[in-house]
């Protein structure tokens, strides 16, 4: 008999029926990751169309974006370890079907507080993406876990690189209601057609909610390469978000580019998302370490790159870094997943949470820094910052026990 484990992590969950584990599946669950991922970015374009309509005052029109963020951090930490516990096909379709709604009462918003309400509750129901993330892991044929992973990860950053140049074009056509009322149609559409792919997937964990949260705090300090990899995933999504949020500024002020050429060059980075299934073949060859250290000094030489670029005054030069400090990043991150999934395969719900939410720590104080790096020290600051993210950590992995 068993010894019983709080954590519910050495357990495999339950799939009740053999999954279509095809090409078109794994496409399918990639277009979905990309299309929730997507919720948190359509406002950041449009935050001064949405806060003139609506009649946002100037000092919060930040807040257009920053609550989707919050509900998606509340996500991460209280809904995603549900899918240790619940059934993940329901749990999913309940997420994307939600999102759908919010989206939709997003658009047809005339307050700015019924507005900010659907935005935040939109961005709760987008972690679904992560419930998907590790459901097509447990899916996944013996083998070909990381390539399955590489390109739901793909299609993930692929809707968060093309979800602002989308809400611009949007926005073109109609105005910024459209931006939210086109995905919140096909998320509906999205809800039925998952709930009849899935297959049923319950997890094995047997404690109640609070024992999952509790659960949680064992995790992180029961695995080293949970904490480990997290923290290296968190310095080099510091370092990406460092430099998309500062890129605009640099861009504008330097080469005098508007919105829609911003766009373009925003739309031009989503080509990193091809290093995502790149790096999910070698992690199931076996390798993980070179895969991991590639990624971080790809991601640290290009950062660095970026000062004589800009000195040269190559837009073209600075499109190609940002793609391969993108394949930097997402390479790392695909790498990552592999390795803390395969920790404990019936806590990968949790370990996800846990993993995702100190990543985006990282994030948000990236996103954070870099106004204020760039209006003291200019891009040079920026790149400086950026590029010791990533020698960070270099530095870190070099100290880590080969297994």
């Amino acid at each position: 008999m068993k010894k019983f484990d709080p954590t519910g992590s050495r357990t495999q969950p339950q799939t009740v029926r053999t999954a279509n584990n095809g090409s078109l599946s794994t496409l399918i669950i990639a277009f979905a990751c990309g299309l929730l991922a997507a919720n948190l970015y359509y406002a950041q374009p449009l935050v001064s169309a949405i806060g003139a309509d609506l009649r946002v005052a100037d000092a919060t029109l930040g807040l257009i974006v920053t609550v989707t963020q919050i509900g998606y951090c509340l996500g991460l930490l209280f809904i995603v370890p549900l899918a240790d516990r619940l059934e993940n096909r329901a749990l999913v379709c309940a997420m994307v079907a939600t999102a759908a709604a919010a989206m939709a009462c997003a658009g047809l918003s005339h307050s700015a507080g019924g507005f900010m309400a659907a935005v935040a509750v939109a961005g709760v129901a987008s972690v679904g993406a992560q419930v998907l993330v590790p459901l097509a892991a447990h899916l996944a044929p013996e083998g070909r876990q990381g390539r399955v992973i590489g390109t739901v990860m793909a299609g993930l950053l692929t809707g968060i690189m093309l979800a602002r140049p989308a809400a611009s074009a949007l926005a073109a056509v109609g105005d910024w209601r459209l931006a939210f009322l086109l995905p919140a149609g096909l998320l509906a559409l999205l809800a039925v057609l998952l709930w009849f792919m899935l297959p049923q997937h319950r997890g094995t964990h047997a404690s109640g909610y609070a024992g999952i949260l509790r659960s949680m705090a064992a995790l992180v300090r029961e695995e080293p390469l949970l904490r480990r990899r997290a923290f290296y995933q968190a310095c080099l999504f510091c370092a990406f978000n460092l430099f998309w949020t500062a890129a605009p500024l640099m861009l504008e002020r330097r080469f005098g580019m508007g919105h829609e050429q911003i766009a373009l060059f925003a739309l031009a980075g989503a080509g990193g998302a091809l290093a995502a299934p790149l790096a999910g073949r070698m992690a199931d060859r076996g390798l993980t370490r070179l895969g991991s250290a590639l990624a971080m000094v790809t991601l640290a030489a290009s950062f660095a790159l970026t000062v004589p670029a800009l000195w040269t005054g190559s837009v073209l030069l600075l499109a190609i870094l940002a793609i391969t400090l993108d394949a930097g990043t997402q390479g790392n991150q695909v790498l990552s997943q592999n390795v803390v999934y395969a920790l404990r395969p019936g806590a990968r719900g949790r370990i996800n949470a846990i993993y995702m939410s100190l990543m985006f720590v990282g994030g948000a104080l990236g996103s954070a820094l870099a106004p204020l790096l760039f209006v003291r020290g200019g891009w040079s600051a920026c790149a400086v910052a950026g590029a010791g993210l990533g020698v960070a950590a270099l530095l870190a992995f070099a100290t880590e026990r080969r297994r």
